[in-house]
């Protein structure tokens, strides 16, 4: 089984929409949406029944204060570094958006009146599309934990793929370069960078490809939109020669993308374009040649 990790420097560089139309290529297939700050594959490739799998991710930790135990002594209002915890009308309480979970307060409290308590951070879901099995993870509102939740979801999408005898692990990662897109590329077999014409668009693609590199990964690069600045897509095709990553191929910009992703279609389905077949052969280079290295 191959896994490969489509990412992108920065959002809204079509990153998901490729993820949706390469699954449609390689069906059938597991897809892993590890984008699990903004999860949203499951808008194109929505489950056929009602039967959907769902687990919550457990991760951190929130202080609650017991005010039956509680004396009012106000230590930890004091020394609470991240001003979690309030004080009204002498009674003391501890903000969960605020709260780090440290424990300082737990350790200060003279009447042991603070606990611990696990967070609910977030969910798991999992369930059957029209090209295989999608597993997703929604993190929850001023959770920090995203790295953890993008293990857990390519865990249990490596699992569905073992059992199903998948040829193909598909992830669709975070933007940027922080922890969620270092907890998807980590194992991967192979990266693929989406990029666009822009000059930020090419310094984003250096910093993920920098990262990609510390992991010994091969690098494919698809170019988004590329006729929007054709001398900007000739310097980035330049720039994957000098870092040593493979150009799998530069992308329309096309109304009729967006036009498929309202209907809840990849641009495959929807029409038989020419940036239905730029997509095609993007893949088909990035799966033969991975093929090839691997």
């Amino acid at each position: 089984m191959k896994q490969i990790a489509v990412v992108s420097g920065k959002g809204g560089t079509g990153k998901t929409s490729l993820v949706a139309a390469f699954s449609n290529l390689a069906q059938p297939c597991v897809v892993a949406d590890c984008d699990v700050d903004a999860a949203n594959l499951h808008l194109v490739l929505s489950p056929l029944t009602d039967e959907i799998e769902k687990e919550p991710f457990y991760s951190g930790y929130l202080a609650k204060i017991d005010q039956d135990l509680c004396t009012k002594c106000g230590l930890c209002l004091k020394n609470c570094r991240f001003d979690a915890i309030t004080e009204k009308d002498n009674v003391f309480e501890i903000m969960p958006v605020l709260c780090e979970g440290c424990g300082l307060c737990v350790d200060i409290c003279p009447n042991e009146a603070i606990n611990l308590k696990t967070q609910h951070a977030g969910e798991l879901f999992s369930y059957s599309m029209r090209f295989g099995q999608l597993i997703q993870g929604k993190l929850g509102i001023a959770q920090s934990t995203s790295g953890k939740l993008v293990s857990k979801v390519r865990e249990k999408a490596k699992d569905i793929a073992i059992k199903n005898n998948s040829e193909l692990l598909l992830i669709d990662g975070s933007p940027g370069i922080g922890c969620p897109v270092i907890a998807s590329l980590t194992g991967v077999d192979a990266a693929v960078i989406v990029s666009e014409p822009t000059l930020s668009g090419e310094h984003d693609l250096l910093r993920i490809a920098e990262l990609c590199k510390h992991f010994n990964l091969p690098i494919f690069v698809i170019v988004n939109k590329y006729d929007l600045n054709s001398e900007q897509t000739e310097a980035i095709i330049e720039t994957c020669k000098k870092i040593g990553a493979h150009f799998a191929g530069k992308i329309n910009y096309d109304k009729e993308l967006v036009e498929a992703l309202s209907s809840g279609k990849t641009i495959l389905e929807y029409s038989n374009s020419e940036t239905s077949e730029q997509i095609r052969s993007a893949w088909e280079y990035i799966w033969g040649k991975n093929q090839e290295l691997c």
